[in-house]
Order: C-alpha cells, then sequence, then structure tokens
C-alpha cells in the first residue's frame, strides 16, 4: 500500500511537471518595446516597426515581442509615469543622448550581456562604443545609427532671388553674386537670410518699406531643436561645467544675441515665436513649408519632413562661427530598463534590431547605420528608397555633405546630460518662450536669470 502511494505520488509530479512545461511552452516571455523617445511615431515608421515586430515573433516562439508606440509629445511623461508606477517596459527606442539622460539610473548596464554570449563589437567604430559607456553605470547601449547634420537649402528661393547657391563641400568658400570669394559662415548666413526674407508685399527685409510685421518667408531658421541644439551653430558647450556648476557657455551667450536680433532687429529674417508654430510654417515644419529657405537639420529629417514640398532643395556644409564648424551629432541606439525581469530575452530583441535588421531598421529612422560593413553605399540605397517613397520630391542630394559633417561634432554634446534632466529642460525651455516671444527681451539678462535658476536647481539636486 505504501509503495502504491509514493507510486501515485511520483506519477502526480510528474505529470505536475509535464503540465508546466506545457503551459510554459504556450505562453512566451513578452518583451515590451516603448518608441516615442525619439523617432518612430509617425506613420512610415509604425508601419515598418509593426512589420519588424511581427517578423520577430515569426522567428521563434520563446519571445513575443509587443510594441508600445506613444507620441513624442507624451512619451517623457508617460516612459516616466510607467517608471515610477513599477510597470516600465523592458526596451525603449530608438532614442538620443537626450531621450537617454532625461531618466538617469533608469538603463540596464549591457556588458553583462555582452559577455555572456561573447557579442561582436568589432563592426563598430570604437569611439562610437565608447560613447555610450558611462564607467560605473556601465554600457548604457550598443551603436545604431547615427544622423548626421547639415544645412538643407530651398532652391527654389535662391533662384528666385538671384542667389548663387552655397558650397557644395566643406572648406569651400561661398561664391557670392559679384563673384566674390567668401568664408561660410553666419555672417555670410544672416547676408543671404536678409535677401532671402520677404513680406507680404514682395519686399526683401534690406529693402526700403520692409513690412517686418507681414512676412511670408524667411531666409533662415533652426528648427526641430531646443535652444542648447540651436545654439551648437555657435559651438559646442553645455549648462553644467565639469564640477556640475550652472553655466551660460560664451559660444552660446553669442548665439542667443545673434538669433533674437535675426528674430527682432532691423532687418529680421529668422522665425520669432509668434511665426514658429504658425499655419504659415507647416505648425513648425519650417523648411518643408516651404517658406524658410535655410534650415540645419539631422537625417533623420528627411523624407517625411518635405513629402509635401514642391520646392527642389539640396544639403550644404554647416556654415563657421568665428571661424569654427559644429556640425551637431544625433547617435540613436536602444536601451534596456534596469527594471526588466527578462535581462536575457530583452537582449536577444536587441540583437535582432541592432544586428539581423540593423540596415533596414536604420533605414526606417532615416539614419546611417552604425555598423561599418554597411556604411559603404547607404546613401546610393537611401535615396533610392526615399525616391521610391516620395516619387514626386526632388532626391537628387549632395549626400557627400553628409558623411564629411560627421567630421565635425559638438563634443561635449548638446545632449549631454545635467542635474535634475527634466527639471532642468523645463527651466530652459521657458527661457526660449519669454526671448523667443518677446521683441523687448533682454537676452543678457534672461540668461543671467536662467544661470542662477539652473544653479538653484542642482543645488537642490544635490549636485
Amino acid at each position: 500500500m505504501r509503495k502504491q502511494n509514493v507510486f501515485r505520488m511520483v506519477l502526480l509530479v510528474m505529470l505536475l511537471v509535464v503540465s508546466f512545461n506545457v503551459v510554459s511552452a504556450q505562453e512566451p516571455v513578452q518583451i515590451r518595446w516603448f518608441v516615442g523617445l525619439g523617432a518612430g511615431t509617425d506613420a512610415p515608421t509604425i508601419t515598418a516597426q509593426e512589420a519588424v515586430v511581427a517578423e520577430f515573433n515569426d522567428s521563434q516562439d520563446e519571445i513575443e515581442l509587443v510594441l508600445e508606440i506613444v507620441d513624442n509629445a507624451q512619451a517623457y511623461d508617460i516612459l516616466g509615469t510607467q517608471i515610477a508606477a513599477g510597470n516600465a517596459p523592458d526596451i525603449v527606442g530608438p532614442m538620443g543622448t537626450r531621450g537617454r539622460e532625461s531618466f538617469p539610473g533608469a538603463w540596464l548596464d549591457l556588458q553583462p550581456q555582452i559577455d555572456a554570449v561573447n557579442y561582436d563589437l568589432s563592426d563598430f567604430d570604437p569611439a562610437l562604443v565608447a560613447f555610450y559607456n558611462f564607467g560605473e553605470e556601465g554600457q548604457l547601449g550598443i551603436p545604431f545609427a547615427v544622423f548626421p547634420y547639415f544645412l538643407m537649402y530651398n532652391m527654389d528661393l535662391f533662384d528666385e532671388a538671384g542667389l548663387p547657391y552655397p558650397p557644395t563641400n566643406y572648406g569651400e568658400p561661398y561664391i557670392d553674386a559679384d563673384g566674390n570669394e567668401r568664408e561660410w559662415n553666419t555672417e555670410v548666413i544672416a547676408e543671404l537670410g536678409r535677401i532671402l526674407t520677404v513680406d507680404i508685399n514682395g519686399n526683401d527685409a534690406t529693402m526700403e518699406g520692409f513690412d517686418a510685421d507681414n512676412i511670408i518667408q524667411w531666409g533662415f531658421g533652426i528648427s526641430h531643436t531646443d535652444v542648447r541644439g540651436r545654439d551648437t551653430l555657435f559651438g559646442a558647450g553645455n549648462f553644467v561645467d565639469d564640477e556640475g556648476n550652472a553655466i551660460i557657455p560664451d559660444a552660446w551667450r553669442e548665439g542667443e544675441n545673434w538669433i533674437h536680433d535675426a528674430m527682432y532687429g532691423e532687418q529680421p529674417f529668422y522665425p520669432s515665436g509668434a511665426y514658429a508654430g504658425s499655419d504659415l510654417l507647416a505648425s513648425g515644419n519650417w523648411f518643408g513649408s516651404g517658406n524658410v529657405a535655410m534650415v540645419p537639420i539631422h537625417t533623420w529629417y528627411m523624407g517625411w519632413g518635405t513629402a509635401d514640398m514642391d520646392a527642389a532643395w539640396d544639403i550644404a556644409p554647416i556654415p563657421a562661427h568665428n571661424g569654427v564648424i559644429t556640425a551637431k551629432l544625433h547617435a540613436d541606439t536602444f536601451g534596456i530598463m534596469a527594471t526588466t525581469q527578462h535581462p536575457e530575452e530583452s537582449f536577444s530583441v536587441l540583437t535582432y534590431l541592432l544586428g539581423e535588421r540593423a540596415d533596414d531598421m536604420a533605414q526606417v529612422y532615416n539614419g546611417m547605420p552604425a555598423r561599418l560593413s554597411l556604411q559603404g553605399d547607404f546613401f546610393d540605397r537611401y535615396q533610392a528608397t526615399l525616391s521610391e517613397q516620395y516619387p514626386d520630391t526632388n532626391f537628387d542630394i549632395n549626400w557627400d555633405v553628409a558623411i564629411q559633417s560627421l567630421s565635425y561634432p559638438d563634443v561635449p554634446n548638446h545632449e549631454d546630460g545635467m542635474p535634475a534632466f527634466l527639471e532642468t529642460t523645463a527651466r530652459y525651455n521657458e527661457y526660449t518662450q519669454v526671448v523667443d516671444n518677446n521683441a523687448d527681451a533682454d537676452v543678457d539678462a534672461e540668461l543671467d536669470a536662467l544661470q542662477a535658476d539652473l544653479q538653484t536647481i542642482y543645488d537642490a539636486a544635490g549636485n
């Protein structure tokens, strides 16, 4: 009798084990992929991302990848709320430096996972791998895509004004209408910008009778970035020094005064705050509106930003300022959250996105693959893809400039971390609202107040 009971118990355990294994086989580990801190929220990329998820899920039965897409305007708040509620996703991206630095301490050190599977990093520039290594925090990312910065210009508006186009390579001068060679710099940008700025009566900003209250076309503007991004045209910097003190870099102070004068000076050529989100400027898509002649921008803007634009356009070098060229760099990757319950499975998804699908995924986000083996003919394939996707848009583009721009990165990067990152960002955005919407703003005084407030924020954060 005792033997029968033992036998029954063994049989029961075996059945439970089998049952557990069956259930486990039927329930793959769910990995949530959060998109919204960077690219990935417009229609073409959503479709492409959904296809990648479907392909990954069909390729195996151990992991179920679930896509969560949140509009960029709400993504930071929503992810912050999820983290606070203990309901954070597993993978986040693509995201740049700003996205990562907005959530300090939230990211998993990938080095143990890299070591566990002997993940091969030899196909990446070692400097770019090091870009994601943060000492005690560890290796927070693996290179995915880079987004060169350059000047887009509207060829039709240059033609209408009778102006020669910008130079085609870094190091070349601008040849003006009189045949004179000029250094390609912010002074020339201002001169061209005034001629390319037109009021409702057809007068440009250099003409007597120009109506600054009724501008319909602008010569120059820096869109799709914040104050740190726009000031990088004038030199690299950050609002915090190596000792953690709040600073206003001299180049940025000069840049802010330059921009404010370009908005409200006697011959304005830069959209002021009142126009920034207007219908005339396509709700913030300044270059795509066809009403701003020159805009510095990254490759992620290509295609979607000009999809409805009839004018011909091309790209040119970033102009120098005080003899220095600074072409700010965006580099995107995917991060795994430190709170994930499934680091191995999350890393498997990550390596899929950065490995088998790296080329396709980089093109989805209009970025250059970080993998060296995929960069050779990238822009030839990129232009062909864009031409197919937007058959009515001109894509006979001088892509060499984009590659050359990578030689002039901003160091430090304009999206580097700051103490109390979200609070700091909110405060400098308040500054921007004041100076961009107020012709009488005292830029230097507002910058001094910004510095003082940032120091207070840093001190409160225990910096």
